[in-house]
C-alpha cells in the first residue's frame, strides 16, 4: 500500500492566511534601526512624522495620515468619522467590516448601521448601491452616509479601475462617502497594474485604510485621508481609541520601511504569484473547481468533503478555523510563500483525490 504523502511542518498551516506568515527582512531591520536611542513619543518621532510626506509621494497628493495596529481599528475609526450615530454604511455581505470585526465599526461610529449588499464575486455592483439608498431626509430612517468597498474583496478579486470609478460616483452622486478597506491594498495594486493614486484618489475614493500586515509588516495599518478637512476630528478619536501609541515609531519606522524601494510589490507581486500557481494547479484536478477567479492572493476552490477530510488527516488546514460545510475551502499565500511548498500542497491534494470516494 502506497505510503501517505504527509506536508512537512512548515508546509502544514502555510496556506492558512497570510496573517500568519512572518514579517519581511526589510522591515525587521527597520524596526530595530528605530530601537536606537530615545525619540520623541505620541507621533512626534521623525519616523511618524516623515510618513506623511512619503505616502503622500507614494499617492502623488497631500495626504493625512493616522497610523495604527490593527485592520479593525483602521476601518472602524475611518468610518466613524464618515457618518453619524444615525447613518448607514453600505458594504458588501462578504466584507470584513460586516463579518469579522466583531461589531467595531457600530461601535466606534456610536450606533451606524450596516447595511450588507449581495454581489458577484465579492463586488457591490452601482445599481445594487443605488437601489438600497433610501431613506434620506425621513427622520424615520437611518441616514444614507457611507460606501465601504474592499480591494482586494474578501474572496480574492479585484475591481478594476472602471469598476471603482463607476461605484465611487454613484456613491458620491447619492451625497455618500466612499472609504476603501485596503487590508490587501498592494496585492490588489499589482493585479490590475495600477498607480496607487489611481486605485485611491483618482478613483474618488476619500478614505482608505492602508493595509500592510498581511504583506510583510509586524502590525502596521493606516489611515489615508485624501480630504485633509475630513481628518479635522480624527486626531481625537485616534486618541480615544488607544490607537495613538506612545512608541508610534515602531509602527512609522514599518510602514516608511514598506514603502521604501517597492517592499510592497515585490512581496505582493509574489504573494500574487504563488496564488496563481496554486489555483492553475488545483483547477486541473479531477472533481476540484475554482468557486471564484483567483485574481489577487487568495484561492477558494470547490473540493469534495472526502478530500478534505482526507487532507485534515495529512495536517494540511485548508480554512481558517473549523472545517465549514458551506464554505468552499481558502487557501492564502504570502509574500514568504515558496513554490515547493505550493507544488508540494499540490501533490498531497491530487493524491487525495486519486483515493475512491
Amino acid at each position: 500500500m502506497k505510503n501517505k504523502v504527509m506536508l512537512e511542518s512548515r508546509a502544514v498551516n502555510s496556506f492558512a492566511s497570510d496573517n500568519i506568515s512572518s514579517a519581511c527582512p526589510e522591515v525587521m531591520d527597520a524596526v530595530v534601526a528605530a530601537n536606537g536611542g530615545n525619540a520623541e513619543s505620541y507621533g512626534q518621532d521623525r519616523h511618524t512624522v516623515r510618513l506623511e510626506s512619503t505616502l503622500s509621494q507614494f499617492f502623488e497628493t497631500p495626504v493625512k495620515v493616522f497610523p495604527v495596529v490593527s485592520g479593525t481599528a483602521a476601518n472602524a475609526l475611518a468610518l466613524s468619522v464618515l457618518t453619524p450615530q444615525y447613518g448607514k454604511v453600505f458594504c458588501h455581505e462578504m466584507s470584513h467590516i460586516n463579518t469579522d470585526e466583531c461589531a467595531a465599526p457600530e461601535f466606534f461610529t456610536g450606533g451606524a448601521k450596516l447595511v450588507p449588499i449581495a454581489g458577484v464575486d465579492g463586488k457591490i455592483a452601482p445599481v445594487a448601491l443605488s437601489r438600497c439608498i433610501r431613506g434620506k431626509g425621513n427622520v424615520h430612517a437611518a441616514q444614507p452616509a457611507v460606501l465601504s468597498m474592499t480591494q482586494s474583496c474578501e474572496v480574492g478579486t479585484v475591481y478594476q479601475l472602471d469598476e471603482i470609478a463607476a461605484l465611487a460616483k454613484t456613491a458620491h452622486d447619492h451625497g455618500l462617502h466612499v472609504h476603501m478597506d485596503g487590508a490587501r491594498f498592494a496585492n490588489a495594486l499589482v493585479a490590475i497594474n495600477a498607480s496607487p493614486a489611481e486605485m485611491t484618489w483618482k478613483s474618488a475614493i476619500d478614505v482608505l485604510s492602508l493595509g500592510a500586515t498581511k504583506n510583510g509588516c509586524l502590525a502596521a495599518e493606516a489611515v489615508v485621508f485624501f480630504k485633509p478637512e475630513l481628518a479635522d476630528r480624527f486626531a481625537f478619536l485616534h486618541k480615544r481609541a488607544g490607537q495613538l501609541l506612545s512608541k508610534m515609531r515602531f509602527v512609522s519606522a514599518q510602514l516608511e520601511a514598506y514603502i521604501s524601494n517597492d517592499i510592497w510589490h515585490r512581496n505582493a507581486e509574489h504573494a500574487n504569484a504563488m496564488a496563481a500557481r496554486l489555483s492553475q494547479g488545483l483547477a486541473a484536478l479531477p472533481g476540484i473547481t475554482l468557486e471564484y477567479p483567483t485574481h489577487s492572493n487568495e484561492v477558494f476552490a470547490n473540493i469534495p468533503r472526502p478530500v478534505i477530510e482526507r487532507l485534515a488527516e495529512r495536517g494540511v488546514k485548508v480554512t481558517e478555523g473549523e472545517l465549514d460545510e458551506t464554505a468552499p475551502p481558502r487557501f492564502v499565500t504570502a509574500w514568504d510563500s515558496n513554490i515547493e511548498d505550493v507544488d508540494r500542497l499540490l501533490a498531497v491534494v491530487a493524491e487525495c483525490c486519486e483515493e475512491p470516494i
